[in-house]
């Protein structure tokens, strides 16, 4: 082992140019699989919050690759860092503002706080999930009870479901609070929606601050299209610390592996 750590460490530096200490391979949660920058602390979001909820978030196995929604490989394996531990679904429907829903809804409802789950629709409708638990669905004549009653976990899956059909990121871009890059939280979402063109959303999933000169530094994770796996993006643009954007390096735009953002984009539930 005295051989092998140090041609291990080269290795990582000369070849990847990169810390073998960014990346727990055996973490199983967001905190435990990525180490916060040299110099770095992280904000510890308060207990029960939803972003204390995405920190702790379960991930697949290391070196997982990411899966469209039919099963098959997603052609750009080289945009994620890890892949969260959740189903995509068998349709063409959890996306990008989508799977933003997605881990919302999942944490209010794991929260036990199901009163708060809804998202609008184009028509500013609010499909919130205790009344599709009491059989309404959408119609063209508006909700109409045409199901049996079902707040079961299965029904629970089937409405978003539902809601991925009638919302997308410029129904969620409407709904969020914008926010300065300044008051950024884990749990914020960079957004873009049209009315009539695609958009793209990304989430904070984790932070960090240098206590010394006051940087902040966050993860990303997203979906795309077509609907696949929810996975952590990699920041191509920082080889020292590939997967933690910094938010002081924002200007005017904020550039992921799959989409560019402006400065203004970012949104709060």
């Amino acid at each position: 082992m005295l051989i092998r750590i140090p041609i291990l460490l080269f290795f990582c530096f000369s070849v990847l140019g990169v810390s073998c200490q960014n990346v727990k391979k055996t973490g199983e949660t967001i905190k435990e699989r990525f180490d916060v920058p040299a110099g770095f602390i992280r904000l510890e979001a308060p207990a029960g919050t939803f972003g204390a909820y995405l920190q702790n978030f379960a991930l697949k196995p290391d070196g997982s690759k990411v899966y469209l929604f039919n099963n098959t490989l997603k052609a750009n394996q080289d945009v994620h860092a890890a892949i969260l531990d959740i189903d995509r679904g068998d349709k063409d429907l959890q996306q990008c503002a989508d799977a933003v829903m997605r881990l919302r809804a999942e944490y209010l409802y794991n929260s036990k706080k199901t009163d708060k789950i809804g998202f609008k629709n184009f028509a500013g409708t609010n499909m919130d999930w205790l009344r599709y638990t009491k059989g309404y669905r959408i119609t063209q004549k508006g909700y109409q009870k045409t199901a049996k009653p079902d707040s079961s976990k299965t029904a629970f899956r089937k409405y978003l479901d539902m809601v991925f059909s009638y919302a997308n990121t410029y129904t969620l871009s409407n709904e969020m609070q914008s926010i300065s890059l300044s008051r950024m939280q884990i749990g914020d979402v960079f957004i873009m929606g049209y009315p009539n063109k695609f958009g793209h959303a990304v989430i904070v999933m984790d932070m960090a601050e240098n206590p010394k000169t006051k940087e902040k530094v966050f993860l990303l994770a997203q979906s795309y299209m077509p609907a696949q796996d929810i996975h952590v993006l990699q920041n191509a643009n920082d080889t020292k610390n590939p997967y933690w954007y910094s938010l002081q390096a924002i200007e005017e735009t904020l550039h992921t592996p799959e989409w560019d953002f402006p400065a203004n984009s970012l949104k709060r539930f």
